[in-house]
């Protein structure tokens, strides 16, 4: 069973449908939505501050969620994707957004809806994103536009997915 721990009187709280791998971590301030996933070894840390998660948000093996204390809560909308080992810390990430495998997003920075966030990018801190573009490099740097078809392949079908793929795991529980 995965970890969810209460601290500073705060106990994770999710909608219905969610799947959490059996060494999954969520710890304190966190509020997820419906259909969400959190897959084995990824951590979901509100311990210093909030983490809000919409719904069909996916958080992929060995991911982590975090915020900075009395600074910077994060922010999750719906049918977000966050890829394995990647690193979301203290941002906004808007609906329709997918984060790629060992991706790191720092503090304050905003991702619009419909932009999709390339494997190993590194976005910087107070980074705003614009809407329906692919972000990759270090530092992460607009690269070209995602048109409508890659955006449905990528960041649709990988928020769907991962809702299917966990009610597998469910079947088994």
């Amino acid at each position: 069973m995965a970890l969810i721990k209460s601290v500073r009187g705060f106990t994770p709280q999710w909608g219905t449908n969610c799947y959490f791998a059996e060494t999954a971590t969520v710890i304190g301030d966190v509020i997820l939505g419906d259909d969400c996933s959190v897959w084995f070894n990824a951590v979901v840390r509100g311990d210093v501050n909030e983490i809000r998660i919409g719904h069909r948000v996916n958080i992929q093996d060995g991911a982590v969620l975090h915020c900075t204390y009395q600074k910077t809560g994060t922010y999750i909308g719906n049918d977000v994707s966050i890829g394995h080992l990647a690193l979301v810390h203290g941002c906004t990430l808007e609906d329709n957004v997918l984060v790629g495998m060992g991706a790191i997003v720092m503090d304050h920075v905003v991702a619009p809806p419909n932009c999709l966030i390339a494997a190993g990018a590194v976005v910087l801190e107070n980074t705003i994103l614009e809407s329906g573009f692919i972000y990759a490099g270090v530092p992460a740097r607009k690269v070209k536009e995602l048109d409508p078809a890659t955006a449905k392949f990528y960041i649709e079908r990988t928020a769907t997915n991962y809702v299917k793929y966990a009610g597998w795991f469910r079947e088994n529980e």
